[in-house]
Order: C-alpha cells, then sequence, then structure tokens
C-alpha cells in the first residue's frame, strides 16, 4: 500500500461541487506555468470535437484555441489546455448543463486514455501489467506522472479487486478520471469495472474502483 498524500490547498468552492465555467474558473487560477501536460491530450481534443460534431466541431475548438498547434510530446501549461477541454466537452457532451459537461469530460478521459496506450510509454504499461488490474492500478501512479507534471496519487487497496485511488492536487475534473480509469482497467480485460470519484476538494478525489 502506498502511503496517503496530504490534501493540497483549495480556493474556496462551494459543496455540492459543481463542473460548470466557475468551476472551470478557479482551476485555471490554480495553476502555474509548471503544471503542464503532453501535447498529444490537447491534439485528443480536437479528434474528440471532429468525431462529436464533424467539421464544425473542429472548426469551433480551432477557434477557441486561436490557431494554437501542439506537439504531442511537447509540455503545454494545463491552464491552456483546461479551457479548451472545456469547449470540447460541450461540444462531446452536447450542451453546457452540468450533466452534459459531466459526459463530456469523461469521455474526453476515455479519448486520453486511448491517446496515452498508444505510444511507446503506454504500450509499456499494458505489457507490464498483463491481464492483472491490481497490477495496473499498483503501476499506474508511474504513468501519470510520464503524462503531466502536476499532482500525486495513491493508491489503497480493501480487497484484491476493490481500492481506492486517491488524487490530490490534479487539475481535471472527476469524470474526466473515471472515464481514464475505466478505460484503462477494460482495456486489460477487466470486467465488469466501476469506477466512482468522490471529490473532497477542488482539486481533490478520492476513486473507488472495483472489478470482477
Amino acid at each position: 500500500m502506498l502511503q496517503s498524500t496530504p490534501t493540497s490547498p483549495q480556493a474556496p468552492v462551494s459543496s455540492p461541487f459543481r463542473i460548470d465555467v466557475d468551476d472551470l474558473a478557479q482551476r485555471v487560477a490554480l495553476a502555474t506555468p509548471a503544471d503542464t501536460c503532453k501535447g498529444m491530450f490537447c491534439n485528443g481534443l480536437f479528434h474528440a470535437a471532429q468525431r462529436a460534431r464533424g467539421a464544425s466541431g473542429l472548426e469551433l475548438l480551432k477557434s477557441a484555441a486561436e490557431g494554437r498547434k501542439f506537439v504531442d510530446f511537447f509540455n503545454y501549461p494545463i491552464a491552456e489546455f483546461l479551457p479548451l477541454a472545456w469547449v470540447a466537452a460541450e461540444l462531446v457532451g452536447g450542451g453546457k448543463t452540468p450533466l452534459a459537461l459531466e459526459e463530456g469530460i469523461r469521455s474526453l478521459g476515455r479519448q486520453a486514455t486511448d491517446d496515452f496506450l498508444g505510444t511507446a510509454v503506454g504500450k509499456t504499461l499494458l505489457m507490464l501489467a498483463g491481464s492483472d488490474p491490481r497490477r495496473m492500478m499498483n503501476s499506474l501512479a508511474s504513468g501519470y506522472k510520464t503524462a503531466v507534471s502536476y499532482g500525486t496519487r495513491s493508491v489503497t487497496w480493501k480487497t484484491p479487486t476493490h481500492c481506492i485511488f486517491a488524487m490530490r492536487r490534479d487539475f481535471m475534473p472527476h469524470p474526466y478520471h473515471e472515464g481514464v480509469l475505466l478505460q484503462v482497467l477494460t482495456a486489460i480485460g477487466g470486467k465488469q469495472v466501476q469506477a466512482k470519484g468522490q471529490r473532497v476538494g477542488l482539486l481533490d478525489t478520492d476513486y473507488e474502483i472495483s472489478w470482477s
């Protein structure tokens, strides 16, 4: 069992937590230039928007990006990624309501997982995990470190097929990582995978994960 990590300082948030434009603004405000993600995740937003809404969706996201181009393995500030992710989530989820945003963001998490697993690092992670979800969960914290510069992750086991994956100071909303976790465990053959995030702060979430 990995050691738990302290919660990060948080900006004031309302309760219950909502995924909306205010939530986005608070996340961006807490980001520093050192908080980065790989360009492949930025490019994945464009792919998701195009799949969901065709050429019009792609053009809308390009307009939001103001012509910026992203190189897959370069690092980009998460403060640039977040507003684009919100626009992409609206396009994928079909609206700006919290429910539509949640579904869109969850879908973007699945997209990001597929993009990452297609890289050399992702393929190595899959190879090391084999068909064992428990092994994957024990390796996942190190996998995140290759993709983003921020945050800490730790796993606590309740049973061999049930764990809590704690993320601290992570800038993406909980549905995003629900999508990530569901997709990665399904990719290695996990059955009846469940991943539910419980937010304990603006940037802090505990994910309850199980499979059969």
